[in-house]
């Protein structure tokens, strides 16, 4: 008897029960529900919750294997094994299956410990409060192991998982229910309460080497750590857009973001407004800043000078921007639901980031507070965006009737 007939023979058994969501949640995960309307009027569509699941993390596919080749790229050429790909994005020194190796003996136990930890904990809040599992965690799950440094200890990112799940979205009921995206919050877990660890100021080096006396990582400041400090960035746009550079496993390349970006546009699942205006957010703060330094009004020693006089395109290039306006800042159940409104959500996300960039002293990075921070205030926006629609329509009526 194959998998399916035993699963719904569980389901079968234990309907009514406690244990009802777990066997429900494996089976729905597995295969398409198999129920079907039979009478009354229904919308009817292709798409469901789980399908949509699966259109966002085909787009950070790329992203993940990219990342893994990355992480080898880093370790052979920290130690000097290799040449720099030097803007050459089909260069047989990164394309090289060595690479794929150390970065996935490195990537794929965050992947599973993402998912591991946090369908689990999904499984006990669907067996204690009798609900189905819904499946936003199956994006979350994807998106964490992307935004974390690749040498987190496990241990610390099984703790910030189950903060995530449970603090980020149990508590508030559950899938669709929460105000904060789940994996920010997580990543914002781990910046808070282990710092030095997300700090990103190495470059990890594979630990087997440690056994031949290399260090087992290579002190190093990353672009914006570099650029905080008034230093060069070391790399150029064309590295940076491809992604050779240093950072999280699914930020570094910007060509990957921008094409899941448009493959998430084209099948309705992203925001492109909430996209747009980010971008255009970020550009025009850049862009402040840029003017600022050229006016004179700052000095170059200035410990703000480094970032503000980075060219305002390329902020897109470096950090975790781009990825987070595209994979983050447009979570439908977070961010902001109206036409209008998603404008104004997003150029604040683009706007504050780039803000914080260049303001924060202890960690050059925006885009996580700039996404939690709108996240709480998204359903404001939409309050006064539906509130104006509701003022201009009643002005309209009193104008007829009068």
């Amino acid at each position: 008897m194959g998998l399916k007939q035993n699963l719904h023979k569980l389901k079968e058994k234990y309907k009514g029960t406690k244990m009802a969501p777990a066997f429900n949640a494996i089976h729905t995960f597995l295969y398409m529900p198999n129920e079907t309307t039979h009478s009354g009027s229904h919308v009817r569509s292709a798409d469901d919750l789980k399908r949509t699941m699966n259109t966002v993390i085909m787009a950070l596919i790329p992203c993940l294997i990219f990342g893994m080749f990355n992480a080898g790229y880093q370790h052979y050429l920290a130690l000097g094994d290799i040449q720099a790909a030097n803007g050459d994005f089909f260069s047989a020194n990164f394309w090289n299956w060595n690479n794929l190796t150390v970065g996935l003996w490195k990537v794929l136990p965050l992947v599973l410990i993402s998912y591991g930890v946090g369908l689990a904990v999904e499984f006990v809040f669907a067996v204690i409060k009798g609900h189905e599992v819904e499946e936003g965690y199956l994006v979350t799950g994807m998106l964490v192991p992307l935004i974390v440094p690749i040498d987190i200890p496990l241990w610390m990112l099984v703790i910030a998982v189950i903060f995530g799940v449970v603090i980020g979205k149990e508590v508030f009921g559950g899938t669709g229910m929460n105000i904060l995206n789940p994996a920010l919050t997580i990543r914002a877990f781990l910046f808070f309460a282990y710092p030095t660890w997300m700090s990103g100021d190495k470059v990890w080096v594979h630990g087997a080497v440690a056994s031949t006396g290399q260090p087992d990582a290579i002190s190093g400041e990353t672009i914006l750590g570099s650029l905080a400090q008034g230093n060069p960035a070391g790399y150029d746009w064309l590295d940076m857009f491809y992604g050779f550079i240093p950072g999280s496993v699914g930020e570094t390349s910007t060509l990957l973001i921008l094409l899941g970006g448009l493959f998430l546009i084209f099948t309705k699942i992203g925001s492109w407004r909430i996209m747009l205006s980010a971008v255009v957010g970020a550009l025009v703060m850049g862009f402040i800043f840029n003017g600022v330094v050229d006016a004179g009004w700052i000095s170059e020693t200035s410990k703000f000078y480094g970032l503000m006089s980075t060219e305002f395109w390329q902020h897109l290039l470096i950090g975790g921007l781009a990825f987070g306006i595209v994979y983050m800042a447009t979570d439908p159940v977070t961010a902001s639901q109206t036409n209008k409104g998603k404008w104004f959500y997003g150029f604040l996300i683009g706007f504050i980031s780039v803000l914080i960039r260049v303001f924060n002293p202890a960690y050059p990075e925006g885009v996580m507070l700039a996404i939690l921070l709108m996240n709480v205030f998204a359903p404001t926006i939409d309050h006064y965006v539906l509130q104006g629609n509701i003022k201009r329509r009643m002005k309209r009526l009193k104008v007829k009737t009068a």
